[in-house]
């Protein structure tokens, strides 16, 4: 499918505006060209589009007069966390400002008695767990990467714990937004529910950087649980592993992660982090709770893994042999790139209702099983949604186009089956064109929030929507 992008025209930066910027952050704006073109670029295959300019932040009120600079010289804006993006979010397609907010790494208060906690956009999730370590409490959100807050709101992000924990959408409990004029407002609060007006919080939640600017976020925290435990499980066949996934899920047991790892992306994950799993379809299990309760659920879905041709459990339940197996799951892409150097990733998702998880896995492998592409699979298969990243030259143009249609076919199909074209990855500019064929009309309605929220189109343009 064709990927459409802005078709705004480049705005300049003018010496004015350069001048009241550098006055404004003296050595923190620069329009260094390596800056910029590490500001222009994810981690996804898409081609970079470096923004003519570089502001990094410290606090809200420098994001809005940074913002109000940029309105007044109709400069686009592009906010950057961390660059682990997936679909070309931080892209500057039609030029501009980036504003760097890696420097608000403040966390501003936690409440162990809430369980709650109100951060600066830029600080990472890591960070913000070793901040927490001594108070008992954990905020759950894992898409892998160390990203920022800010941008896993922004970017709606989820990752192995959302089975159990949810993702951000279920999180974040408000927000501080810098709008497209510079104004700042405040969304949610800290209460767990409200009736009060629009959901404002939900709304730029996921909106990537096209509506606002998210500069501190309020956020759920939880009880560290008292037992932790992990377990590997190899299958003779993908359907046995995906049908004990659905079943788990059906019966209720409240697995806190479910991870499913094809054979081709086993054998990687045990090159690249020195492991010697079974080359076979895995499943990576976590269970949290009292230690009775993990010692149940963990015999429930042993039980319902065996009746699908599952091996024995391989256990981990000290701290450090759980974090070496979760850190090799996290390293899976750098693990499939390893196994053709010199490569890139394309990676992509889709995330489907659990009953059709089964179909539209197997169906996918078929497609594979048909082409010369390289494409291991990864997937957050607890709650439907899983991942394929084909390893290609990205100089051969034959490679890109059969990545273009087998990424095409899995989506189409997902939709097909009631699913979504991005389980996680967003839309950026890289799914605009399957936004519109999952959302229909309200993808134009979508696109008269972007116009209302920012009339003249400054706020990441040429992503989610089309204006």
């Amino acid at each position: 499918m064709t990927v459409i992008a802005t078709t705004q025209p480049r705005a300049a930066l003018t010496e004015e505006a350069r001048a009241e910027l550098s006055a404004l952050l003296g050595d923190r704006f620069t329009t260094s060209l390596p800056v910029r073109e590490h500001h222009g670029k994810d981690e996804s295959y898409h081609t970079p589009f470096p923004p003519d300019g570089v502001a990094f932040a410290n606090s809200t009120e420098e994001v809005s007069a940074i913002v109000k600079i940029c309105a007044k010289h109709k400069l686009p804006i592009i906010p950057f966390g961390t660059g682990t993006s997936l679909e070309g979010g931080i892209a500057a397609l039609a030029g501009g400002i980036t504003i760097d907010l890696s420097g608000m790494q403040q966390i501003l208060r936690v409440s162990p008695e809430d369980l709650d906690v109100t951060v600066q956009a830029g600080v990472t999730r890591k960070q913000l767990n070793e901040h927490l370590r001594d108070t008992g409490l954990f905020f759950p959100i894992d898409p892998g990467a160390n990203a920022s807050l800010g941008g896993m709101s922004a970017t709606r992000a989820s990752g192995t714990n959302a089975v159990r924990y949810g993702t951000m959408r279920e999180n974040v409990l408000g927000l501080t937004v810098v709008l497209a004029d510079g104004r700042v407002i405040k969304t949610g609060g800290r209460a767990r529910k409200s009736a009060a007006g629009y959901d404002l919080t939900r709304l730029f939640v996921g909106s990537e950087g096209t509506l606002g600017i998210i500069t501190e976020v309020t956020l759920k925290l939880y009880g560290i649980p008292e037992a932790i435990s992990s377990a590997v499980c190899a299958f003779p066949t993908i359907k046995g592993a995906v049908d004990t996934v659905i079943q788990t899920i059906q019966v209720g047991v409240p697995v806190a992660r479910i991870e499913l790892l094809d054979e081709v992306q086993i054998d990687a994950v045990n090159k690249y982090s020195k492991l010697d799993y079974a080359v076979a379809p895995t499943l990576f299990f976590e269970f949290h709770g009292t230690e009775a309760g993990v010692k149940e659920q963990a015999e429930m879905v042993a039980a319902i893994a065996a009746e699908h041709g599952g091996m024995e459990f391989a256990w981990a339940t000290r701290p450090e042999d759980r974090s070496k197996l979760w850190q090799a799951r996290h390293d899976a892409y750098y693990a499939a790139l390893a196994l053709r150097p010199g490569s890139k990733g394309w990676p992509t998702d889709v995330c489907v209702p659990i009953s059709r998880l089964a179909d539209c896995i197997l169906e996918t492998k078929q497609d594979l099983a048909g082409s010369n592409m390289l494409a291991p699979m990864v997937g957050h298969v607890g709650d439907g949604n899983f991942h394929l990243v084909y390893v290609l030259d990205p100089e051969n143009p034959a490679e890109l186009a059969e990545a273009q249609r087998l990424a095409d076919k899995m989506v189409t199909r997902a939709l097909e089956m009631g699913g979504t074209c991005t389980g996680e990855h967003g839309i950026g500019y890289g799914k605009m064109a399957f936004l519109e064929q999952e959302t229909g009309e309200a993808f134009n309605v979508m696109g008269d929030l972007k116009r209302a929220f920012d009339p003249d189109n400054l706020l990441n343009p040429g992503k989610v929507v089309r204006v």
